[in-house]
């Protein structure tokens, strides 16, 4: 086989990859993200996870004890962006069930979504934000503890 025809059998196929990958914005393929979540078992909050990932990246997340041969909860997210919208399938594992759900997400949404078989059975209420933007630095500030270097109480019990 001669450079030639080697060259025209992949030229095609290389041409769709380069033209999928640069029609898609750099900020929607490679964009930094925050999810605050909080799960409820029949209205039991069990998790309350904080997870940084990235848009086009699976994240997978899993609580378990020590010693344990179980986990508390596995968690997997798999955003994608698509303009100003993210695309969000969430899969969560519990020793109890199971729950799957596919949504779509703007900048600083919250949603909550049900992934039980009844209503409340399984809830997850979930954030998004973009991690490089002002409402991101604004919570971050919310919850950095006071960094005044001076102690206000300190209690011990032997």
């Amino acid at each position: 086989m001669n450079h030639t025809s080697l060259l025209k059998k992949w030229l095609p196929g290389l041409a769709l990859v380069l033209l999928a990958f640069i029609s898609t914005p750099a900020h929607a393929r490679n964009e930094p993200l925050y999810f605050a979540l909080e799960v409820r078992r029949d209205g039991r909050l069990i998790a309350q996870p904080k997870l940084l990932g990235e848009a086009g990246r699976t994240l997978r997340a899993e609580r378990r004890r020590p010693g344990a041969t179980v986990a508390d909860y596995r968690l997997v997210l798999t955003p994608k962006g698509e303009g100003d919208s993210f695309q969000l399938q969430v899969d969560l594992s519990l020793p109890e069930g199971e729950g799957h759900s596919q949504l779509a997400l703007l900048h600083g949404q919250e949603r909550k979504l049900q992934l039980g078989r009844v209503p409340g059975e399984l809830e997850v209420s979930l954030l998004l934000m973009k991690v490089d933007s002002p409402e991101f630095r604004a919570l971050m500030r919310l919850t950095e503890p006071e960094k005044t270097g001076t102690v206000k109480s300190v209690s011990c019990s032997i």
